[in-house]
């Protein structure tokens, strides 16, 4: 991960969890998602700014919903974010993220426990 790109986001974006050296992790979902949004910042498909305001958005919506905001689903909200993001911009659609997301359930489901899951085509299917 870049080291500088993750100081800025924690910087722009100051309620990500951190200790002295940087950005933690409770597991490492939560540090490809991190990695996901500073890639998308970087290329440019969203502000620091636009980003931390629909963060707060989503995490808002939640905390309305019933999210307890004891700091584990803080990165669940990154991702919620992240395909709300990706899907206003055009740079995929919110069927397709579900397609996936469903895909990536089968191939878990009939994965054995400490193997790497692979999507297959048949994944697809449903």
């Amino acid at each position: 991960m870049d080291s500088a790109a993750a100081a800025l986001a924690t910087e722009a974006v100051p309620s990500i969890p951190r200790d002295d050296e940087g950005p933690v992790f409770r597991e490492p979902w939560e540090a490809q998602a991190f990695a996901m949004a500073l890639t998308l910042h970087e290329r440019g498909l969203f502000t620091w700014s636009e980003w931390a305001a629909a963060l707060a958005d989503q995490i808002k919506r939640a905390q309305a919903e019933g999210d307890p905001d004891t700091g584990e689903t803080y990165y669940r909200h990154w991702l919620a974010t992240l395909e709300h993001l990706v899907a206003e911009k055009g740079v995929t659609t919110t069927e397709i993220l579900h397609r996936y997301r469903d895909a990536w359930d089968h191939a878990a489901d009939r994965t054995p426990h400490g193997k790497p899951i692979e999507l297959r085509p048949e994944d697809f299917a449903g």
